[in-house]
């Protein structure tokens, strides 16, 4: 089945018609902290290593995404360009997901992969930002949910 790709101002359009419909960021907690979509989760595809500095697969991204995500739910991945968001997608199709959408131009802007057109981010667009990362929906909060 093939990912849906889509557009930030898209996706705003699809939550604001759906409310069953979840946007889940894979970015990183410091990244998510600093501002999100309003009423996205955060299950990063990576963590900032402390020592290395490098970005480094979460181990449990898997686990996480399994214990919080519905798979009947139609879910829609960003990240802070695209490219994340679309690993994510396709690691969780291989676990069973099948309504997927990548945000192409996630959360800061990016390119469209197909034409390399330049494509805004959802902070560019001006849609609504939060920074609550309270229960629910901080990493912290759903990690324990997958223990």
């Amino acid at each position: 089945m093939t990912i849906q790709q889509i557009t930030p101002d898209k996706a705003k359009e699809i939550l604001d018609q759906d409310s069953q419909t979840l946007y889940v960021d894979v970015r990183s907690i410091p990244e998510f902290e600093r501002g999100h979509p309003v009423g996205a989760i955060n299950i990063p595809l990576l963590h900032l290593d402390e020592e290395s500095h490098q970005m480094v697969p979460n181990p449990d991204f898997a686990k996480v995404a399994e214990a919080v995500l519905p798979r009947e739910k139609k879910l829609l991945i960003g990240c802070m360009a695209g490219g994340r968001s679309q690993k994510a997608c396709e690691l969780l199709q291989q676990k069973g997901y099948s309504n997927l959408s990548n945000i192409m131009g996630g959360y800061g802007g990016g390119r469209n992969p197909m034409t390399g057109e330049p494509v805004p981010g959802w902070s560019q667009l001006n849609l609504p930002v939060s920074q609550d990362n309270g229960e629910g929906i901080g990493y912290e909060s759903l990690l324990k949910k997958a223990k």
